[in-house]
């Protein structure tokens, strides 16, 4: 599916499972205004087009933390002392592997990487540390910033509607 090939309504259908995903295809056709079978077949096509690429539950950090102490997240920048393609690749791979880490950037400039982790606590945060970064002779360079607050979180992409 080309770019150019997605329509007002495939945007509007995009940006409604932004907001809510567990609609149901009559709601979601409603919201959009196009019948039940159109809705279906839309969804489906853009689902196998690669546009929608799972469907997830957004969990409560506040009130995990709260229930069962899962509550530490950082902000990780990582440098790494070679950034020949093998070396990167190889971080890459080696830290999505993890599930405490959330999110993975290449980035540029500055560091190699930043990362979003999340850890029940201090020695849980160690343990990956030492995990993931110290038993990398590559990385030369960790620099760790603790959240204190998280005020906003979300995974929308801003649709041209």
């Amino acid at each position: 599916m080309k770019p150019s090939a997605l329509d007002a309504t495939d945007l509007h259908l995009l940006d409604q499972l932004q907001n809510d995903a567990s609609l149901s295809n009559l709601d979601l056709a409603a919201l959009v205004h196009i019948s039940p079978p159109t809705c279906l077949r839309r969804v489906k096509r853009l689902r196998d087009a690669g546009l929608i690429e799972r469907q997830i539950a957004l969990l409560s950090v506040d009130k995990l933390q709260q229930m069962a102490g899962y509550g530490l997240c950082a902000i990780v920048e990582i440098t790494l002392d070679r950034q020949d393609q093998g070396a990167v690749d190889a971080f890459e791979k080696r830290v999505a592997l993890d599930d405490a880490v959330q999110q993975c950037y290449r980035v540029s400039p500055g560091p190699d990487f930043c990362l979003v982790v999340h850890a029940a606590h201090m020695p849980d945060y160690l343990a990956l540390a030492q995990r993931l970064f110290t038993a990398d002779a590559n990385v030369r360079n960790v620099k760790t910033f603790f959240s204190i607050k998280r005020s906003k979180f979300g995974a929308r992409l801003p649709l041209p509607l």
